[in-house]
């Protein structure tokens, strides 16, 4: 344990210094702030927003004061009914009566004093709406779309999104305007036309950069807490990693930050939050903690996030949980992004199957993206011919449905596939048998497997798996194709491959916290002055995923609950004024 005991000359002081700049390590520092404490932010990265900045954005939060409004309902036992039935084992209830309990307050506090807004989505359910207290919408909230010139020079340091949320890698789109599109909901033809039209016309824009003027998703929730950080003049240190914790007397008392090639001792009287994000791209964490076989190159998210905090706060003392476990999406390669794409939606839509080196089905494909890295494991345990896996479709899908790394075949025909890409990103072949011959897989499993799909394709019900049965399922699946938006038959050649690898949006596993986001030591004591929130913390969720939003909801949910209570504190002394130590 790190427990300094001489003196220390501390180069800067402040009361709550935050470690990470994504949506819950910003929420924190504006409540600090706006609670009357001195607050520094601190980065390693040259850009802020973490992963929340390519993220969907949205949050989720039962209960919220928008679902009346929305012809919806919602109560505290039902939503404690859905957890319990949903997190299992991991239920905490004094985390989970925190987050329910501060959730709306959270959302209320950031519109009313940051201009920071959400809207409830109707019509996007809980991951498992089926099960007791599920909704079939209005819990997950979306962040309002957002100017980028407000940001000013600041635009120039916000972490890009992910291309594979922007129409053509390009053109912003909401959840709800994603859903439109992607199910082919009436009007999605104009509304495409009229997002592209919006961005082109931006002349002034465009000769600035390529990256869309209007904000949405993720880079939206961002940049709307840069400015109302900018607002208060909290300070953000970019490209100023931490280095380690100090503490006396068993209390963290502030911490080392690199900054310019020089180690700072800063002082944070009141105390220390940690939200630097997981340990997804830290290679020999994963294989520490992670099922085998385990590749960072296979994270959605940014390689930024390499277990700082959690590291930091095992060297204090504390204890972990969920270490095994990630917050997991299908993944594919795109050439020359510095991540992996997730696939959320692809999987869904009619006329493509999920099998393993055998060629067998093995999941729902439509099912929830933690759930297939799931199965992609348990599959590997028991045939070991999975992770990798294959995405399988025919050419019906190729021309109508965005695939992972391609636009609809009817915008980007396989002329225009990027040379080098064929036989080696996305494969195709004439037949089925050519095919597995290709990317290393059983033909004759594979034969069967689609012989199989067809049948229950033709009658609509996939008696295998289940694809199509949940409202979940069918949330992205073709409108137009009926009885089930999700099956459709894989019998037009040429046929694809795509190979999908056992990824993640971030790890669940880190520091154990209360419900104060307190970080705790393994008997249950409080490791004073230490705080932890977002994917640096054990998941609050446990090993699953309640709804689209559960990890940044409670990241920002506990960083608002870390600040209140911090707001409450006596500072840590530390033994003289030359030692930093000042009442507040």
């Amino acid at each position: 344990m790190n427990n300094n005991q001489q003196a220390v000359h501390w180069d800067a002081v402040y009361d709550v210094v935050v470690v990470g700049s994504g949506a819950g390590a910003m929420t924190a520092a504006l409540r600090a702030h706006d609670q009357g404490l001195s607050v520094l932010m601190v980065e390693k990265a040259a850009e802020y927003g973490g992963t929340t900045a390519i993220s969907g954005g949205g949050i989720w939060i039962p209960c919220n004061d928008q679902i009346e409004g929305l012809g919806g309902n919602d109560s505290r036992e039902e939503a404690r009914a859905y957890l319990r039935a949903t997190v299992g084992e991991d239920y905490d209830p004094a985390r989970i009566e925190a987050y329910l309990e501060h959730g709306p307050r959270m959302v209320g506090y950031l519109a009313a004093q940051a201009q920071t807004y959400f809207r409830a989505v109707k019509r996007y359910p809980d991951y498992y709406p089926e099960r007791e207290g599920g909704k079939p919408g209005y819990r997950t909230m979306e962040p309002a779309s957002f100017d980028a010139a407000r940001l000013g020079d600041e635009f120039q340091r916000l972490r890009a999104p992910s291309p594979a949320t922007l129409i053509a890698g390009r053109i912003a789109m909401t959840q709800v305007e994603a859903h439109t599109i992607l199910a082919k909901e009436p009007g999605w033809l104009w509304l495409t036309a009229r997002l592209g039209l919006k961005y082109m016309a931006d002349f002034a824009w465009r000769r600035r950069t390529r990256r869309d003027r209007r904000l949405t998703l993720g880079n939206a929730l961002v940049a709307s807490l840069r400015v109302a950080m900018q607002t208060r003049q909290i300070e953000l240190w970019l490209q100023a990693p931490m280095r380690n914790l100090l503490s006396h007397g068993g209390k963290v008392t502030g911490l080392v930050v690199e900054r310019q090639g020089q180690p700072l001792n800063v002082r944070a009287a009141f105390g220390v939050i940690l939200g630097c994000g997981g340990f997804e791209a830290d290679q020999p964490m994963r294989e520490q903690y992670l099922p085998s076989p385990t590749r960072a190159e296979w994270t959605a998210a940014p390689p930024i996030n390499t277990g700082d905090g959690i590291r930091a706060g095992l060297a204090q003392g504390a204890d972990v949980a969920l270490m095994g476990h990630v917050w997991g999406a299908p993944t594919v390669r795109v050439p020359g992004e510095e991540k992996q794409r997730a696939l959320f939606v692809e999987r869904a839509f009619p006329r493509c199957i999920l099998v393993n080196g055998r060629g067998e089905r093995f999941v729902n494909e439509a099912a929830p993206y933690p759930d297939i890295i799931y199965a992609m494991y348990a599959d590997q345990a028991r045939t070991g011919a999975n992770v990798p896996a294959w995405l399988i479709f025919d050419a019906e899908y190729r021309k109508r449905y965005p695939c992972g790394v391609l636009l609809p075949g009817s915008v980007q025909p396989d002329s225009k596939i990027p040379e080098g890409w064929l036989d080696n990103v996305i494969y195709r072949a004439d037949s089925l048998a050519a095919l597995a011959g290709k990317i290393g897989v059983s033909a004759a499993g594979l034969g069967q497997s689609v012989q199989r799909f067809n049948q229950m394709a033709a009658q609509g019900v996939d008696t295998q798996f289940g694809k199509g049965d949940s409202l979940f399922d069918r949330y992205y699946g073709d409108s137009n194709c009926r009885p089930n938006p999700c099956l459709g038959p894989v019998e037009r050649g040429p046929f694809y491959a795509l190979r999908i690898d056992a990824g993640e949006l971030g790890t669940k596993g880190g520091l154990r916290t209360d419900a104060d986001a307190r970080v705790l030591r393994a008997d249950g004591a409080v490791i004073e002055g230490l705080y932890a929130i977002g994917n640096t913390s054990a998941a609050l969720m446990g090993k699953t995923y309640p709804g689209p939003g559960s990890t940044i909801g409670p990241a920002m949910t506990f960083g608002f609950i870390a600040a209140d209570h911090l707001a409450r504190r006596v500072p840590i002394e530390w033994g003289s004024a030359e030692e930093g130590a000042y009442a507040r």
